[in-house]
């Protein structure tokens, strides 16, 4: 396993406050961290947005199927752990090209019901052919698209479009595409600044967009209420919570029309 190369998985983790990550994660985080000192709490806020989206999906609109792309390493309330514990007969795929992900996976299996892929987002076809994936879900039914802190990891713009289509071309009608994505919005501009000084020197490899760009990620579906928002707005639980500065990251959950 390489222990030299930054992992977004296992940045994510320290941010996280996990174990699982190499001198060359922390060093990444911290260099990000002191830029732009959000990223802790969209870590944090982004695991909260994962947790209320999956009990809705699962309580709500009665959604059995998962597919959750850039899965990261294992930490309290996977979403196997939230939809089962709601529904024992969800069934969830975890997909992430992270070798110690794949080392770690298989903590996560339950029978048939759990499985994971070993893939990349910018390969939709792959992981929808796989046969794990085959095994497990009936794509035929419909199924929740789970894109959380990680489409901002496709630099251009017209690539993250044409792998959210083909991922959504492949979904029954009534299923859910739930993204999130970076963003400088909210952030003074010095704040902006230096964040854009970061991936100019190849720092970090996540790309922050406007609402506009964001929001074209849900064309042609119907977006669940409150819309486009910074992941602590939307379907708070607590009226004590950070702002859209803090986080820094836009969330919403798509409806594909039947």
């Amino acid at each position: 396993m390489d222990q030299e190369t930054v992992s977004p998985a296992r940045r994510w983790n320290y941010w996280l406050g996990g174990k699982d990550h190499f001198r060359a994660d922390r060093e990444s985080g911290e260099r990000i961290a002191r830029a732009y000192p959000a990223i802790r709490v969209a870590a944090r806020q982004g695991r909260a947005f994962h947790g209320r989206v999956i009990r809705h999906l699962t309580r709500e609109a009665g959604i059995r199927q998962f597919i959750d792309i850039g899965t990261g390493l294992p930490a309290p309330d996977n979403t196997h752990d939230v939809a089962q514990a709601i529904a024992l007969d969800s069934r969830v795929v975890y997909v992430d090209n992270d070798p110690m992900v794949l080392a770690h996976a298989r903590a996560l299996m339950n029978g048939g019901a759990t499985t994971y892929v070993h893939g990349d987002l910018r390969d939709p076809g792959a992981i929808l052919g796989s046969a794990e994936l085959r095994g497990t879900l009936d794509l035929s039914r419909p199924v929740a698209i789970l894109l959380i802190a990680v489409l901002h990891f496709i630099a251009d713009d017209a690539r993250a479009r044409a792998v959210v289509g083909e991922l959504l071309a492949a979904a029954a009608p009534g299923s859910y595409l739930v993204v999130t994505n970076s963003t400088k919005d909210f952030v003074a501009p010095e704040v902006a600044a230096r964040y854009d000084a970061l991936l100019a020197a190849g720092h970090t490899d996540a790309w922050p967009r406007d609402r506009a760009t964001f929001a074209g990620f849900l064309d042609g579906l119907e977006l669940l209420e409150p819309g486009v928002v910074a992941l602590s707005e939307w379907r708070p639980e607590h009226h004590d919570r950070p702002t859209p500065a803090e986080v820094s990251m836009y969330g919403a959950v798509g409806l594909k029309p039947r």
